[in-house]
């Protein structure tokens, strides 16, 4: 898909000379095809990060299989969208997960995979850098070891260091490494930034969401108002060079310049996400049935949920911005973060909870905890050591009993 795709219900030709509304406006009334495309191929997961936004850990069986991977592949061409960011859970440690990559590649979908580096072997790595078209997000959540291992599990920082390594060798340049912002890690900023530029990778920064695991640790974990004011500093200066995503556009209430990048909520929009078993989500950060728009495997596949959902369409119809509009910061901010408001209590049209103006924090003193939406299902499991065992002495119980992986051919790096 083009960036200059018309929109799904095309606005008459304008008349001569008449100014061309901003592409920001444009994608707010969706796209024929996502921009941005999320798909977790799988839930199963060798760590148990504490802020996992689909509480991944043990797989699902009705997880998508290797012919219905393709099939929405063959589909995601025909609607001419150019990329997809695969994820999970871990996405390596399917079994077919090499054939799937050379399979979108060969049928004109690059990919984005992201990974904590489990698989990612030298070999692995030189495959890699030799084929077009694929780039690698490795996960990181700290600039050192003890503050990456209290988030993401202990030895997961060298796992994704070595991996870091394995890709620098092989000559992958522009790799991102992929970074939840957290209380913990805001002022590590500057040592993240080193480690990208010796390893030859771009930094990614993201927003912690109080999705999933994180809705657990959303309090404990969230930056602090000075670190809020801290990040937009550091992105000011450094943002050129830094991915976010589209993470931060509630920061921009902090002053008269942006952060660099759309600055909008895409959901449903220009963004979305499909989760292992086909639910389409409006977006990554926001699974639950209230954004669930369809199904893949329904008639019609991921095209006719992604154009014709009830959801979706209304999502693409013009917001409110509730009493938000009142605030002289509203269309710097538009209002924050739809999910973040949703996990945390406060309604659509509100103040997102980490609102700059502190609107949030007082909208959020009055939020019974009791009545916070309940997350969606969740797949977690007894943290694990790293290593799963290449072969299961016996069968397990249940699946998923021994090990996250189970149900998985184990053997192949």
């Amino acid at each position: 898909m083009t960036l200059t795709e018309p929109a799904l219900a095309p606005p008459a030709v304008p008349a001569a000379h008449a100014p061309v509304p901003a592409l920001v406006e444009q994608f707010k009334g969706g796209l024929a095809a996502p921009i941005c495309l999320t798909w977790e191929w799988t839930y199963a997961c060798n760590l148990s990060c504490v802020h996992c936004l689909s509480s991944s850990g043990r797989r699902d069986p009705r997880e998508l299989t290797t012919d219905e991977i393709r099939s929405v592949i063959d589909e995601l061409q025909r609607m001419q969208v150019f990329y997809v960011n695969v994820g999970g859970g871990e996405p390596t440690v399917r079994p077919d997960f090499w054939e799937l990559l050379d399979y979108a590649v060969d049928h004109q979908i690059g990919v984005k995979f992201s990974t904590n580096g489990l698989r990612l072997t030298p070999e692995r790595a030189r495959r890699l850098a030799a084929t077009d078209y694929v780039d690698v997000q490795i996960s990181l959540d700290g600039a050192t070891r003890e503050v990456n291992d209290a988030v993401r599990g202990r030895g997961s920082y060298d796992m994704a260091v070595r991996a870091m390594e394995n890709l620098s060798d092989a000559g992958f340049r522009d790799f991102k490494i992929s970074v939840v912002m957290t209380r913990q890690n805001v002022g590590q900023l500057d040592d993240f930034a080193e480690l990208a530029d010796r390893h030859g990778a771009q930094l990614r920064i993201t927003r912690l969401r109080p999705s999933g695991r994180g809705a657990d640790v959303w309090d404990e974990l969230h930056p602090t108002a000075d670190q809020q004011r801290a990040l937009y500093t550091w992105l000011l200066a450094h943002g050129e060079k830094v991915l976010t995503g589209d993470s931060f556009f509630h920061l921009n209430a902090l002053g008269s310049e942006p952060l660099p990048g759309l600055n909008l909520c895409g959901a449903g929009r220009v963004v979305c996400l499909i989760d292992p078993v086909g639910d389409v989500y409006a977006c990554p950060f926001a699974i639950h049935d209230a954004f669930k728009a369809g199904n893949i495997r329904t008639p019609g596949g991921f095209t006719r949920v992604w154009r014709d959902s009830a959801l979706f369409a209304d999502l693409r119809r013009p917001q409110t911005g509730g009493a938000c509009t009142s605030c002289a910061a509203y269309d710097a901010c538009q209002g924050g973060c739809m999910a973040a408001k949703f996990f945390t209590g406060l309604p659509l049209d509100g103040p997102d909870p980490e609102c700059v103006k502190g609107h949030g924090a007082a909208a959020l003193a009055a939020v019974d905890p009791a009545a916070l939406p309940p997350q969606g299902n969740d797949h977690s499991h007894r943290t694990v050591p790293l290593g799963m065992p290449a072969v299961r002495t016996r069968r397990p119980d249940r699946l998923c009993d021994e090990s996250p992986l189970a149900a998985f051919e184990e053997g192949t790096p």
